[in-house]
């Protein structure tokens, strides 16, 4: 068992789990029980993992709704966010499950699965733009969206900061260890920040395939420098593989590819009998000539032995399909050496909707009330929630909400009066108690239900201005005063029956005017 203390700021979640417990990397699982409040827990079958976090999955109904986990995060904090799927035929359909992932309003990547006993991981660097940030499915196509883990690990300083972080985050694609000596992934306690560093020695169908023939692995056991931007893990920099014969090739798809991606690799010399000096190479990638013109010198760059060099690109346009080779140059004795690669795709950051705030707000006040102020995740995309309707042209906003006989206590919720494309609101049937608020500036509201409440105060002259009503159902509260003179000249439904100090101004008390 590990004895190390887990980082700070992890948070891993064992979806479908029932309770907590510690793995033996030192890692803390927690079940999500009380972190979403849709889905169903299930134990997977036939699973040949000795995971305990891959003995449960949680899924859901293929309903057309969004499924939200909402994670606790530290705002403008950079994080390494992943989910993992292990499907191990859960439902006993013939059809593999296919649907989306969602990072907020974004689609974050499509889920597939073509192997049952295969795990499906989606890894994101995210900065984070609140206190929260929600992982959602949706869209399924085929099967019941499900999910068997979330991870959530802070990254410090400068790893993976990027001048585009606030509009796109990073999607990873792939993070291989070369010259691995097993098939086992490095990971934590090896790397503190839980990167999962693939070994090269798994391979797949167009993935790591195409490699040139000399191609030999080397390892060292003596400590290496790592202390460059992003800090790949020492077990990974003491491994690489060495084109003998004077080149490196591989050939793999990269997932969500193409488009614009951050890619680096990392060197070090870990030969002992070789001059750092002796070793130069070039990369070339078909298609993609300005990429191909770097010289990679290890020895000039990372001056003596056992150091990392990390050469890469910040924004650099790759295909789906990524042919590579290095090859060393005229100059150098020594064919090319690889320690390990990370590639990620930028995705850009859908601003979602404008109501999004207030809209959290406003749920967060009723979490205690029922799974719908829990549903998470933007209020109108992909899907909106339950008991809200919106607009999608030309932005996605709040057009109605519908809250009646919700058990809602205390003020009527102040959030109403910046959702300014209201058209319909119905709070009836609560015990909101209160003044109406000042919804002027909501000019398309045509409906608003606030009947069988507890209302006080007068009722507002702002409403006879609103261009577009024609319903208002104010009956069975307490307010008083008198009604405004305007509304009598308005052709709406106006019932205001039950309020007994409601004065009329010599007017019947009429349900409609």
């Amino acid at each position: 068992a590990v004895s190390r203390a887990q980082m700070p700021g992890f948070l891993s979640i064992d979806c479908g789990g029932a309770a907590n417990y510690t793995d033996a990397r030192g890692l803390r699982w927690t079940s999500d029980a009380g972190l979403i409040a849709t889905g169903t827990p299930i134990s997977t079958p036939n699973t040949s993992s000795t995971d305990t976090q891959y003995a449960t999955l949680r899924a859901f109904p293929s309903d057309g709704a969004k499924h939200c986990y909402a994670l606790p995060v530290a705002t403008r904090a950079r994080y390494l966010l992943r989910a993992t799927f292990l499907y191990a035929g859960f439902d006993g359909d013939d059809a593999f499950p296919e649907f989306d992932l969602y990072l907020g309003a974004t689609r974050w990547s499509p889920v597939v699965v073509y192997d049952g006993a295969r795990l499906v991981t989606r890894e994101a660097v995210v900065l984070a733009q609140s206190s929260t940030v929600s992982v959602c499915l949706s869209n399924a196509t085929t099967g019941r969206p499900f999910i068997s883990t979330l991870e959530l690990r802070p990254l410090n300083g400068s790893l993976y900061r990027t001048d585009a972080e606030a509009r796109a985050f990073l999607a990873l694609a792939a993070r291989i260890n070369f010259g691995a000596p097993s098939p086992d992934p490095v990971r934590y306690p090896d790397d503190p920040y839980d990167r999962i560093w693939e070994s090269d020695m798994v391979r797949r169908a167009n993935y790591l395939v195409d490699a040139a023939p000399g191609t030999v692995n080397v390892s060292t056991d003596k400590p290496v420098f790592v202390a460059t931007s992003e800090r790949p893990p020492e077990k990974v920099m003491q491994t690489a593989v060495v084109g003998t014969l004077g080149e490196l090739t591989y050939r793999l798809n990269l997932n969500g590819f193409p488009g614009d991606g951050w890619a680096f690799s990392y060197f070090a010399e870990i030969e002992e009998s070789v001059v750092p000096e002796t070793r130069k190479f070039k990369l070339f990638i078909p298609g993609l000539p300005d990429v191909s013109k770097a010289t990679v010198d290890v020895g000039e760059n990372a001056p003596g032995k056992l150091r990392l060099y990390q050469p890469g690109y910040y924004n650099v346009s790759l295909p789906f399909v990524l042919s590579f080779a290095f090859r060393k140059t005229n100059d150098s004795s020594r064919g090319p050496i690889l320690n390990a690669f990370e590639i990620y795709k930028y995705v850009e950051i859908e601003p979602g909707s404008p109501d999004a705030l207030a809209m959290a707000s406003l749920a967060s006040r009723y979490t205690s009330l029922g799974d719908w102020a829990n549903e998470g995740g933007d209020p109108c995309w992909p899907s909106p929630w339950s008991w809200v309707r919106c607009s999608s042209e030309p932005q996605l906003r709040v057009v109605s909400i519908n809250l009646s006989g919700k058990n809602l206590t205390g003020g009527v919720p102040p959030e109403l009066v910046a959702l300014s494309f209201l058209a319909e609101i119905r709070l009836d049937d609560n015990m909101l108690t209160g003044p109406i608020p000042d919804l002027a500036a909501s000019s398309n509201l045509s409906i608003i239900h606030f009947e069988n409440n507890q209302l006080t105060g007068s009722v507002p002259s702002y409403l006879s201005s609103l261009p577009k009503l024609t319903e208002l159902y104010l009956q069975n509260n307490k307010l008083s005063g008198y009604i405004p003179k305007a509304l009598k000249s308005r052709g709406i439904i106006f019932n205001y029956a039950g309020n007994m100090d409601l004065k009329r101004q010599g007017i019947k008390r009429s349900t409609t005017w």
